[in-house]
């Protein structure tokens, strides 16, 4: 089942199942008589179950009527992974983590799919990272690593957009991942029933169609369960939080030369089994100030 999160032409935020195959949707049943929002929906004990009753329904919506929200679009937390592919080590030059390491991403950060990420003024390097996302789907707290997957609703994609020079300021990633509208989400959340083997699916990022990131989810140094069971031991972790796992290789960065976004630019994070996140890249206008 696929759930995604969008807004009407009148301007109603919603939810809803995506009816219909990856490549070509068909419609959305529109779950907003009962939720407003997947968060909610999640932390409903029976609203997984509300939503799957739902899948036989015709199409309330058009597909293409509706804009995407970042499939959560207020989680309670983000929890980003940084270098957690065997991949990323090596271009990187960096010893294998002995942890995961461990950095937050605020949710006023996030675009949907189709929507333009930002490039900010005071950076010219905007940097790509095709990621994919785990939703919780039950509140944990010391999972055990053979009990962490009971616990995740689904599955999505995710661009968590990187300004490498605010990013290397200092030690600390938070100013380079935290500036509005650079991190994409979506396009839908895959339920964990739905999603074929883990391990065996691949994770490609194209910027303007060129493939710059590839790699199979096998690469993790820590995989989803150690994630889980690892975060849910510092927090507690709420229906709707999500896990970015971290990205692969090939990141703009370690490219001679470097290949950041720029205004005009298209990007696509695909992992099979889930579908492709597509956005543009626009430049935040020079006198922008609030």
């Amino acid at each position: 089942m696929k759930l995604t999160s969008f807004v009407t032409q009148d301007g109603r935020e919603s939810c809803g199942i995506v009816l219909g195959d990856a490549a070509k949707p068909e419609g959305i049943v529109d779950l907003g008589d009962r939720y407003s929002s997947l968060r909610q929906l999640l932390a409903d004990e029976q609203g997984v179950g509300y939503a799957r009753s739902r899948q036989a329904d015709k199409p309330t919506i058009a597909w293409g009527s509706v804009r995407l929200l970042p499939v959560i679009t207020n989680p309670d937390k983000i929890l980003c992974v940084g270098v957690n592919y065997a991949s990323h080590v090596k271009e990187t030059g960096r010893e294998m983590p002995p942890k995961p390491m461990i950095f937050t991403r605020f949710a006023e950060t996030q675009v949907g799919a189709n929507e333009d990420m930002v490039c900010p003024k005071v950076s010219e390097q905007f940097d790509y990272e095709g990621e994919l996302a785990v939703v919780i789907g039950k509140r944990s707290r010391y999972v055990s690593r053979e009990r962490a997957m009971e616990r995740v609703a689904g599955f999505s994609c995710y661009n968590d957009g990187s300004l490498r020079d605010w990013q290397r300021h200092s030690q600390q990633f938070a100013p380079g991942k935290n500036f509005p509208k650079t991190g994409a989400f979506g396009p839908w959340l895959v339920t964990t029933d739905a999603m074929p083997e883990l391990s065996k699916q691949s994770l490609k990022t194209r910027l303007n169609g060129r493939e710059v990131q590839s790699a199979t989810l096998d690469d993790l140094i820590f995989d989803v369960p150690e994630l889980v069971s690892y975060c849910s031991s510092f927090i507690t972790l709420e229906p709707g939080d999500v896990i970015i796992t971290g990205t692969t290789g090939g990141v703009g960065a370690f490219h001679k030369p470097p290949l950041w976004m720029k205004a005009g630019d298209q990007v696509e994070v695909e992992i099979s089994g889930i579908g492709i996140l597509r956005n543009g890249i626009v430049k935040e206008a020079a006198d922008f100030a609030i």
